[in-house]
């Protein structure tokens, strides 16, 4: 089994930033795929960004250029560094990994809020 716990949600102003954080552990292959997703209430699950071992990126279109996805194969952690934030990104975020990552991942975590105050 794979355990993802998520760090670092909170609230923010508008045009602030936020650091995300997620840990892996259990059996975990470091070779698999990470990403993020973000619910708001009332909206479906919406892919923010993955991450491949290698480190190709990919994004959402509203999140291009404002955040980065970031790994560290080693410590089985991936962060997603959120800049430029907007009311609109208020929602919970979860890590999640495994399988087609940007789609159906295999694996969640719990989720970690993110508020953006205008």
């Amino acid at each position: 089994q794979v355990q993802l716990v998520e760090s670092g949600g909170g609230s923010v102003q508008a045009g602030g930033s936020l650091r995300l954080s997620c840990a892996a552990s259990g059996r975990f292959l470091r070779t698999s795929d990470m990403g993020w997703f973000r619910q708001a209430p009332g909206k479906e699950r919406e892919f923010v960004a993955s991450i491949d071992w290698r480190g190709d990126a990919e994004y959402g279109d509203s999140m291009k250029g404002r955040f980065m996805i970031l790994r560290n194969n080693v410590e089985m952690a991936v962060y997603l560094q959120m800049n430029s934030l907007r009311p609109e990104d208020t929602a919970v975020y979860y890590c999640a990994a495994g399988g087609m990552v940007h789609s159906t991942p295999h694996y969640w975590g719990q989720g970690t809020q993110v508020t953006v105050s205008s």
